[in-house]
């Protein structure tokens, strides 16, 4: 039946999504700002079509629950580090594993859980 399938899909999102707001919640009371940000940063990647995208200081604080000034110092270690290049609300990804190993385990968590649920996305 199409609405019994169309339902399980549902449930199966919702279920994805629940297991990142989970791991998003320990991660945020567990990890530095800095190994938030690059988790933060991988999801955008993730789900970007490019390297390059537009981001705020404001967002960014908001989503990892850190003052603006925490993000300029985090977002600025990774940077010194040539694993971002931010600029004026713009972020770009330089080095993909770098970010990988300078984030904290929850990335990766939460990807396994996603391919779990949802099987393996693109590429």
């Amino acid at each position: 039946n199409h609405s019994v399938a169309t339902v399980n899909v549902h449930r199966t999102y919702a279920l994805a999504h629940h297991e990142q707001v989970a791991h998003t919640a320990a991660c945020n009371g567990r990890h530095l700002t800095e190994q938030r940000l690059a988790r933060w940063l991988l999801m955008a990647h993730d789900r970007a079509d490019t390297d390059r995208f537009p981001i705020t200081h404001e967002l960014l604080s908001m989503m990892l629950g850190v003052r603006r000034a925490g993000v300029t110092v985090a977002a600025g270690s990774l940077q010194r580090a040539g694993l971002i290049r931010y600029e004026r609300g713009q972020v770009e990804v330089v080095d993909r594993n770098g970010l990988e190993h300078a984030a904290c385990e929850c990335h990766a968590a939460a990807q396994a859980a996603f391919e779990r649920l949802l099987g393996p996305g693109p590429g």
